[in-house]
């Protein structure tokens, strides 16, 4: 009489597929940042925190450059696009490096201020890091 062998199916490949799919989730959620062009060293502070929303003009100064929604761009091109917002009470949320120069930041804020734009919030780092 012949004995029936037991069959166990391989789970090999499907562990396999499984760690795949974790590794490309683990890959592609590091690189799902808030659209940040420029890397800044941003000063501490123990404020609450705020929610960025999509209708909200991001603007992030550099020592040297300067960004809106994560794109690199200069002065007169901020300046075309403040033309284009309608919302006058439209969020503006500022990222900038503790390293840069005054002078920068009051020609930002000066155009703001000619295009009526006065809803302004400053971005910095949790203190509690």
């Amino acid at each position: 009489m012949k004995k029936r062998e037991i069959l166990v199916p391989d789970i090999t490949p499907l562990i396999d597929v499984v760690f795949i799919l974790l590794i490309f989730f683990i890959v592609s959620s590091v690189f799902k940042k808030d659209e940040l062009a420029l890397v800044l060293n941003l000063p501490t502070s123990s404020a609450k925190e705020i929610e960025l929303k999509k209708k909200e003009l991001v603007i992030e100064i550099g020592e040297n450059k300067l960004a809106v929604y994560g794109k690199e761009i200069t002065i007169d091109e901020l300046h075309e696009k403040m033309f284009e917002i309608e919302d006058k009470s439209r969020n503006i949320i500022f990222r900038i490096d503790k390293d840069v120069k005054y002078e920068n930041v009051v020609k930002v804020l000066d155009l703001l201020q000619v295009n009526q734009l006065f809803n302004i919030s400053l971005i910095t780092e949790d203190n509690k890091k």
